[in-house]
């Protein structure tokens, strides 16, 4: 593995790559990402259903491995370009142009994943933990919804920082694993994740005719959505970000 200096050059290397990145290939990749964590969602429900809240959170790493083994654009684990911005290798528009297009792209396909797993009859058996699920996070007050979203994108941001350490792919899918399992078990919020957990709950209810009063796609927007993003720029830009460039690349004056 690369030692943590090594593996911080090579965070901002992957930062400029990511800021020339071309729009549509952005986007493209951002929908892969999106569908990936989706997917991983999508598992995680079954496996709570099927075994427990452990068995959910031993399947969703698999979505983290998806987007990093096939160099997807995930808008959480981006946070790290950040650390490319303050070593001003790159401009603060490229990096606002890749946040901005890839949680678009990321948005689109996790609600392309909900529509299709939902209309396909797969969690038919689920409905009711899929409802509820999207149910409790719309409930979330602001400040529940801001710390559980810096408290995951910290362990996704290391989950990421741990796999550009390793030098092969079982490496990169170890590193990840943990992280990831550690932050579905706790509970804490993930902005990917639920743009398929709130849109998925919504659509069941609609198909299925279960009315639950403030769950629709306006306070699942404002309610979770807004301070869970805010919170995930916080965990893995402000304090896994920052803080990785503050300990190994910034220079003394």
């Amino acid at each position: 593995m690369l030692t943590p200096q090594e593996t911080a050059n090579k965070t901002v290397e992957i930062g400029i790559q990511k800021s020339k990145l071309a729009l549509l290939k952005m986007l493209f990749l951002g929908i892969l990402a999106g569908m990936f964590i989706a997917l991983a969602g999508a598992g995680s429900i079954l496996g709570n259903m099927y075994g427990s809240k452990i068995v959910g959170a031993l399947i969703f790493p698999i979505g983290l491995i998806m987007v990093v083994i096939t160099s997807s654009e995930l808008f959480t684990g981006n946070s790290l370009m950040i650390i490319a911005l303050l070593k001003k290798k790159i401009i603060l528009r490229k990096l606002l142009k890749n946040w901005f297009f890839v949680y678009i792209g990321n948005f689109i396909g996790a609600v392309i994943i909900a529509l299709l797993t939902v209309y396909s009859g797969t969690l038919n058996n689920a409905t009711e933990i899929i409802v509820t699920t999207a149910t409790n996070k719309v409930d979330l007050g602001f400040i529940e919804a801001l710390t559980r979203g810096i408290l995951c994108n910290i362990l996704v941001c290391l989950a990421v920082w741990m796999a550009i350490s390793a030098e092969t792919t079982t490496g990169k899918i170890a590193a990840i694993f943990g992280p990831v399992m550690l932050f579905v078990l706790c509970g804490f919020e993930h902005s990917i994740a639920n743009m398929f957990y709130g849109p998925a709950g919504i659509i069941m209810s609609a198909k299925n005719s279960i009315a639950i009063e403030g769950l629709n796609f306006g306070s699942f927007l404002l309610n979770n959505l807004l301070p869970v993003t805010i919170g995930n720029i916080i965990g893995g830009a402000g304090v896994i970000g920052f803080g990785y460039y503050f300990t190994y690349l910034k220079t003394k004056k």
